[in-house]
């Protein structure tokens, strides 16, 4: 069903776009304030296009569904959301070590929930490019600490465990966690499937070719955007038809995994496209090496100010999940482009 795709342009915001749609000129996209004028009608390796809305061919007509139909919240918070990242690792590429003590994980969650965290995203594996391998016990050790801690202190705040291990998310889950985040895409472990098609938590499906160890060998795409869509696609529907209700589901890019530097400013530009899935997007874009390539910036932690930029490039789907690690300054931009548009 993914040979067929509609990539949304024309964008219109606001009290424009509402007026645009009124007039019959634009449809909105998904859960934003946002509609779009033109749309790009992909098939297979073929594009036709740009064209209006209003030419769209009947027989497309489902597909623009998609981009048009509201998305499911998958138990979060609605409206774009700010997930923090604690990573209980020693070996992070942006904060090793700092949050790999339970009581400073713990203290830094609190203070991106006082920041504004909607949600926050706890890791125990390490899946930077190379990155050790670690035992899903091990994994359990860093982050069951963290998690139980922070069930305790913030429990009015939506917790998320990244792992790709069936084990950690079995025991997170009855531990307090309300989303799995895995960026395998449920792939890596064959119990995951049947383990989360039993629970009720949102689920989060990323998009990498091999693993950790092995993805910067497989780069090569026809089309890097209509790929990565087609392929998380294939992974939306492995889930469902494992059990796992599609409003449960959410999807993520997955920039910085099985992609070059260029594929990944590709991917950003045309990020849109992932509005055919019909699931929440989350971004996760947080200082990677996209972000110092773009900038000239070589620390990982001075890449915030680049960080907001891009992330601010999935806020006209709506209901983003915004991954950072600066809760504060992804918050400050998320409102002055609410505060711009009325919103």
């Amino acid at each position: 069903m993914w040979r067929r795709l509609v990539e949304p342009m024309g964008l219109l915001f606001g009290q424009m776009a509402q007026e645009a749609i009124r007039q019959g000129v634009a449809l909105p996209l998904q859960n934003s304030t946002a509609a779009f004028t033109t749309v790009l009608l992909i098939e297979g390796n073929t594009a036709t296009g740009p064209m209006s809305v209003a030419a769209v061919p009947h027989g497309w007509l489902p597909v623009l569904q998609r981009l048009v139909s509201p998305v499911p919240d998958a138990g979060l918070p609605a409206g774009p959301l700010v997930m923090g990242i604690l990573n209980t690792t020693p070996d992070s590429f942006s904060c090793a070590g700092q949050h790999y003590n339970a009581g400073h994980a713990i203290q830094a969650a609190e203070q991106m929930a006082h920041d504004g965290a909607g949600v926050l995203d706890i890791g125990g594996e390490s899946t930077r490019p190379g990155a050790a391998v670690v035992s899903p016990q091990q994994e359990w050790e860093r982050v069951g600490p963290v998690l139980e801690g922070l069930r305790q202190s913030l429990p009015g705040v939506p917790l998320s465990v990244d792992t790709r291990n069936s084990l950690v998310m079995e025991r997170a889950l009855a531990a307090g966690a309300g989303v799995i985040n895995d960026v395998s895409a449920l792939g890596h472990d064959p119990a995951a499937l049947p383990l989360l098609a039993g629970q009720s938590c949102g689920v989060v499906l990323m998009h990498m070719r091999g693993t950790p160890q092995t993805m910067e060998a497989h780069t090569q795409y026809a089309d890097v955007a209509c790929d990565v869509v087609r392929e998380l696609g294939l992974r939306v529907e492995a889930a469902v038809a494992a059990g796992i209700a599609r409003e449960r589901l959410m999807v993520d890019p997955g920039f910085g995994f099985a992609k070059t530097q260029e594929q990944n400013v590709i991917l950003l530009r045309r990020v849109l496209l992932l509005a055919n899935l019909g699931c929440r997007v989350v971004f996760a874009l947080s200082r990677k090496r996209m972000i110092g390539a773009l900038t000239g910036v070589a620390d990982p932690a001075g890449r915030d100010s680049g960080t907001v930029a891009a992330s601010l490039m999935a806020l006209p789907f709506g209901n983003p999940v915004l991954r950072v690690h600066n809760v504060a300054s992804m918050v400050q931009g998320v409102r002055v482009w609410q505060g711009a548009l009325g919103e």
